[in-house]
């Protein structure tokens, strides 16, 4: 196997679906392990408004209804998030980042703000559109090279993996992943309720080193 996360400490096979830890992601799994810990034993945030003009301030206040959905939808993504840090399948992997974006959607659309219902509804569509290019990628290395394990793919005798379907992914990641084109709505990561809001960023940051070496190990 190609070693670009270090050498491989642990494999469980079960036909093409694997699951492995390596140095790289063992690291990036505990990683989202300790902060979906930290979701289930934090409260949130209380957001505050600074009247200009006025010597005023206003708190926001998060109802329980919402905040235990935010909280369900945060820790959801965080274990969809472990999921695609160690499987070792490609199919697998695209299953995980589509849910990872699936409940980052679903963290922001919670708040009851227009603005940010807005906000949230139109990434949801850059989602969903994300979804067409993702699994195509998946498909396109099945049919070229008959499996989806990345410890087969990996390895020298593999047959090799086209280009654009290794685009095809990286694109995929992009718009399930959140960035970059959540940077131009800034409600997604501006809206009330840390540290569910903040789940969004650290899962886009952890899928993106992922794909990185998927790509890499393809």
């Amino acid at each position: 196997m190609n070693e670009i996360g270090g050498v491989p400490l642990f494999f469980l096979e079960f036909g093409d679906i694997v699951t492995y830890f390596s140095p790289f992601t063992l690291t990036l799994f505990l990683l989202a392990l300790v902060f979906t810990v930290f979701v289930v034993v934090s409260r949130p945030e209380r957001q505050i408004d600074i009247a200009f003009g006025a010597d005023a301030f206003f708190a926001k206040e998060i109802s329980l209804p919402e905040l235990r959905f935010r909280r369900f939808m945060a820790i959801a993504c965080g274990l969809a998030c472990m999921g695609a840090m160690v499987t070792g399948d490609v199919f697998d992997f695209t299953l995980f980042v589509s849910l990872v974006g699936i409940c980052n959607v679903g963290i922001v659309a919670a708040v009851r703000t227009y603005h940010v219902r807005d906000a949230a509804y139109q990434y949801g569509l850059v989602a969903l559109a994300g979804t067409v290019p993702l699994f195509s990628a998946a498909a396109m290395v099945a049919a070229t090279t008959g499996t989806l394990s990345m410890l087969e793919l990996a390895s020298p005798a593999a047959p090799p993996v086209p280009l654009i379907a290794r685009a095809l992914l990286v694109l995929g990641v992009m718009g399930e992943g959140m960035a970059p084109f959540y940077a131009a709505k800034a409600e997604m990561f501006r809206a009330p309720g840390a540290p569910y809001v903040i789940m969004c960023s650290l899962s886009s940051l952890l899928i993106f080193l992922r794909v990185t070496e998927v790509v890499l190990l393809l």
